[in-house]
């Protein structure tokens, strides 16, 4: 690749749709969270820069949950009554004071910004493969063919830390088959946990082969070195290069760290950008590694620390819906972190907190795969796509229902009851709550229809938010305290704001279900659980999914106040920026 290849795709025509498609979110998001309000204009709505010398002017429709749909084509940009072009840059230090935007935050957030825009540049080089399509393409075909991200963030594809050599390699969208770099780590400073039933030569033999191991080995006992001694630990490339071989050039020099090579099989980077499939052997674990790249408000590291219990709390996990009746009537499934392995560096734990990027820059776990459980007949997409819109304006969601040949209220109660319905048991029965975004959850289809939906990430993202819950001593570190009328934002925002807002407005917008009859469903699906579980009446009660309104919990103020920790891990609840409420769309019904 020449130096002019490698940014082949900025160009002039690309920037420009890039940063509409940019600012048209940023407008609808913006206006969600009530960080910009945007006023009554002729036939559509006007919102002006902080010196009022800005005018920006577009139609939208609004929807329930206070939902924007801006036309992205009407969206005008003015200054001193001429037009000047979309410039997404422009936008956010024009609204800078809006926004909340400190000086010490905008330059950072302005460089995720311009990310996010090279990014959709690359993705409006590929083939447009219309929905009806990708929904009849592969399980990874659909994962590096999504175009959007996060449907809520604005700076959704940041990746601070990736050049454009990198991003080519490593982004999911450029489905770039990507090799694990091994390192070999010293057992006085690495752990190796796992699940019931696994022991780690017999697992790394199997996840490796018989070669590749024997290889490695080979490669230590050459330098004078004990095998015995030492843990293999997979590596995202871009850490050994960028991080480890500098930052932990102490543990190289001192052989606590050797680097074995690259392994033999190739994987392909998911939607979470540090977690890759096993395109090579699909049956085998997926494989999430330390990143130390800067996306959506996190440090994408791995605690070392963290992984310790990672592998008993999917077994506790595994075994609750094994044996609670609901949850395995409704199919659901997890795909357990079997195995997990974590690398302390002592030096930087001296001198930092236990929340410290510097504490996350190597460990891995293997999550299971999903491909092994499918039935005959049975396909895999994860369920982020259902949210996903081509060129055309046509969503994956409403091609499924068309490949269904079910009506779409019908087709939609039967993933709610997949989906909504466990998150519902769970929390009610449990007090147990999940992080059920679009990535985090695959579904299983069969001829376009939700057959039953697979829960992923368990041991970073669950909950339980009963002080008094009886827990394993393994698995304490997932009780969290979260004052009672918080407790249902776990639906209310992760699930009705963050996603099921976007899917009825996408199938509202194509004229397959109107949005009432959408939340109709949503309603006759709470109720049917309800009514079969009335010895959970009294909780019903105390946390009402019927209520009037809800509390606006707003991603992109978090995001927006800081970006490199968006929130205190040790005090979730305390972090969230609530702006008001939302009229609750199953209210009255």
């Amino acid at each position: 690749m020449t130096l002019a290849d490698s940014v082949a795709h900025l160009s002039p025509e690309r920037w420009e749709q890039a940063n509409r498609l940019l600012v048209r979110k940023a407008l609808a998001e913006f206006a969600h969270e009530r960080l910009i309000s945007p006023e009554p204009d002729g036939d559509g709505y006007a919102v002006r820069s902080d010196d009022g010398q800005t005018v920006y002017r577009f139609t939208a429709v609004r929807r329930a949950l206070d939902h924007w749909q801006v036309d992205a084509d009407s969206i005008t940009r003015h200054r001193d009554g001429v037009e000047l072009p979309l410039a997404a840059l422009d936008f956010f230090v024009e609204l800078k004071k809006s926004l909340g935007l400190s000086d010490e935050i905008l330059p950072v957030y302005l460089e995720e910004i311009s990310s996010t825009l090279s990014g959709t540049c690359y993705k409006l080089t590929k083939p447009q493969l219309p929905s009806a399509e990708l929904a009849r393409a592969g399980f990874q075909a659909i994962e590096t063919g999504m175009t959007e991200g996060h449907p809520c963030f604005v700076a959704n594809n940041g990746r601070l830390g990736f050049g454009v050599h990198e991003y080519l390699s490593y982004a999911p969208e450029t489905a770039s088959p990507v090799r694990l770099v091994w390192l070999a780590a010293h057992r006085s400073r690495a752990a190796f946990t796992a699940g019931v039933g696994i022991e780690y030569e017999s697992f790394v033999r199997q996840e490796l082969g018989e070669e590749t191991v024997e290889r490695f080995r080979a490669r230590l006992t050459g330098l004078g070195l004990d095998p015995a001694d030492y843990l293999f630990i997979p590596v995202h490339p871009w850490q050994w290069w960028n991080k480890l071989t500098v930052t932990f050039a102490a543990e190289v020099a001192r052989r606590h760290l050797v680097c074995l090579g690259e392994g033999d099989d190739e994987y392909l980077a998911q939607q979470s950008i540090r977690t890759f499939f096993n395109s090579s052997h699909p049956e085998k674990h997926y494989v999430k590694t330390a990143l130390s790249v800067l996306n959506m408000g996190f440090m994408r590291g791995l605690s070392a620390a963290y992984m310790e219990a990672t592998p008993a709390i999917n077994d506790w996990l595994a075994q609750l819906v094994d044996s609670d009746p609901v949850l395995r009537s409704s199919g659901l499934s997890i795909i357990r972190e079997r195995a997990a392995v974590g690398y302390r560096h002592l030096e930087y734990e001296a001198a930092t907190d236990r929340y410290s990027p510097y504490r996350k820059m190597l460990a891995a776990l293997w999550r299971e795969s999903p491909v092994p459980s499918l039935a005959e007949g049975e396909s895999l997409a994860t369920m982020a796509s259902l949210v996903h819109v081509d060129h055309e304006g046509a969503s994956i969601a409403a091609a499924l229902i068309e490949r269904s040949g079910l009506a779409p209220a019908e087709w939609l109660r039967r993933y709610l009851r997949a989906y909504y319905t466990p998150l519902l048991h769970s929390f009610y029965a449990y007090d147990l709550v999940y992080m059920p975004h679009g990535e985090n959850v695959i579904l299983v289809l069969k001829d376009g229809v939700v057959r039953r939906a697979i829960y992923k990430d368990i041991a970073e993202e669950i909950a339980v938010m009963d002080p008094d819950a009886v827990l394993p001593p393994e698995v304490r570190r997932i009780r969290v305290e979260v004052p009672e009328d918080m407790k249902l934002l776990s639906i209310f925002t992760d699930v009705f704001d963050c996603f099921f807002r976007f899917l009825a407005a996408n199938l509202a917008t194509e004229g397959v279900l109107a949005e009432d009859e959408f939340w109709g469903a949503v309603a006759e699906v709470t109720h049917e659980y309800q009514e079969a579980n009335p010895e959970l009446a009294d909780r019903f009660r105390q946390y009402d999914l019927f209520a009037p309104e809800f509390a606006l919990s707003c991603l992109n103020r978090l995001q927006l106040r800081d970006n490199r920790q968006m929130v205190d891990l040790a005090d979730p609840s305390g972090a969230l920026q609530l702006a008001g409420s939302l009229a609750n769309p199953l209210a009255g019904r």
